[in-house]
């Protein structure tokens, strides 16, 4: 498996499948998202949220959530 950011929700929710069960999705949606490292627009908050923040929302969609220059 492909470190990226999808991966490491993954790993820290426990799982893929526990991350689907989270998300209320399929494993196989939440399979993708680690293969390919794109993550729905839709779930980023709620993977941050399942990760109690280990994962960020900038690291699993930095072109919808830049890094605030000013912090």
């Amino acid at each position: 498996m492909k470190e990226n950011a999808a991966t490491r929700a993954a790993v820290a929710a426990g799982g893929q499948s526990a991350l689907a069960r989270v998300l209320g999705c399929t494993p196989q949606a939440v399979q993708r998202m680690c293969a390919t490292g794109r993550v729905p627009a839709e779930r980023v908050l709620q993977i941050e949220a399942a990760t109690a923040g280990k994962v960020t929302r900038h690291e699993l969609r930095p072109d919808l959530y830049p890094v605030d220059s000013a912090a």
